[in-house]
């Protein structure tokens, strides 16, 4: 989490709702499927919510757990801290590049064999 594409805060999903900033019980949902204003948000409560979250990013597994999803159930009930919050969006980035290296090894694998 030391990278310095994690450092880059425009590529970091929004958080600018202001709030209790906790992650209450039923949450964090994604809204994935909604209206084009809603799509990519991740809601920790009823009013505050991640701006940005890719499909792919939030559905992300490894291990059996989609990353995105459990670290924030793990918080439920927490105050989102600065720190957390910033860690969180790096995350999403993280998983974003990694999705993209993974995409361009099988890309070489595919034209190399």
């Amino acid at each position: 989490m030391e990278a310095e594409e994690l450092e880059d805060e425009k590529r970091w999903p929004a958080f600018d709702i202001e709030g209790s900033s906790v992650v209450e019980k039923g949450y964090p949902e994604n809204i994935a499927k909604a209206e084009e204003s809603e799509k990519g948000k991740v809601y920790i409560n009823k009013e505050q919510y991640f701006e940005g979250v890719r499909p792919e990013v939030w559905e992300f597994h490894i291990g059996g757990y989609q990353v995105c999803e459990k670290w924030l159930k793990d918080r439920r009930g927490r105050e989102l801290s600065y720190d957390d919050i910033r860690h969180y969006q790096k995350i999403t980035v993280a998983l974003g590049e990694t999705i993209r290296l993974m995409q361009e090894k099988c890309l070489f694998e595919m034209f190399n064999d």
